[in-house]
């Protein structure tokens, strides 16, 4: 099975940039998007073949996921079952036979991590979240963490140390979540390779390579032997995030 995650940094704006084409060339069972930055019906973006469902912030123009599959899920279910982080679409779990896959869109801390405090509780009732998942079967973990774990994970560790996306607090949680029963894939599978998911716009960051790996698959313990690949996608644009991959097996 082939999975792809793709931050869209809004679906709208990357339609026009070759996604439909892009979409085919995945040829994905599961294609998993964050931020599509979209309220129900504001576009028409559906696949032969794939099934779409879609979780929407209730502020317009601001975060939501969806995920399209070529398989029939057991059942659907959006957001992580705390009230208080369920507003902004960040979240959509489907339920397979002998999986959950869940796409997620993790908060940002925002400049001067102004919403820290926000964040540090969202992980943990994610974090809470699929480890409940997992006590009944695999779970893979889609989608736009928003943090680089690792000095290997950017480009300018020294620089970017008290920065949102590798903040202590922040990679912290992201040990906490792997500690709790997940694998990175990607880096399960390159250990010492550097390569980036995300770049800023700004000072020609992507032509430079100077970039953040903050789009990840995670698979829970129990799945991490059925790994059969993994990639990060970064010859495909449209977005300031590339798509990410994992096949499975």
């Amino acid at each position: 099975m082939k999975f792809i995650s793709w931050n869209v940094n809004g679906l709208r704006a990357v339609a026009g940039k070759g996604f439909s084409d892009i979409f085919i060339s995945f040829d994905a069972d599961f294609v998993c998007l964050q931020e599509t930055k979209l309220q129900a019906g504001q576009i028409d973006m559906e696949f032969p073949g794939y099934t779409s469902y879609w979780n929407y912030a209730e502020k317009k123009g601001y975060s939501g996921t969806v995920i399209y599959t070529r398989q029939s899920p057991l059942s659907v279910s959006y957001g992580i079952g705390s009230p208080e982080h369920d507003s902004e679409g960040r979240s959509i779990t489907l339920e397979m036979e002998d999986f959950y896959l869940v796409n997620v869109y993790v908060p940002n801390a925002q400049p001067e991590l102004k919403r820290l405090d926000f964040r540090m509780q969202w992980e943990d009732a994610f974090r809470c979240y699929v480890q409940g998942l997992a006590r009944k079967k695999g779970v893979i973990i889609c989608g736009d963490m928003n943090v680089a774990h690792n000095e290997i994970d950017l480009k300018n560790p020294d620089t970017n140390h008290f920065n949102p996306g590798f903040s202590d607090e922040e990679r912290g949680k992201m040990s906490e979540l792997l500690a709790a029963g997940f694998t990175d894939s990607w880096r399960s599978l390159h250990p010492e390779e550097a390569k980036y998911s995300w770049w800023s716009y700004r000072m020609a960051a992507r032509e430079r390579n100077v970039g953040w790996r903050i789009d990840y698959f995670l698979v829970s313990d129990s799945l991490k032997n059925r790994i059969a690949g993994a990639d990060i996608l970064n010859g495909i644009f449209g977005s300031d995030h590339c798509p990410v991959e994992l096949q499975i097996d």
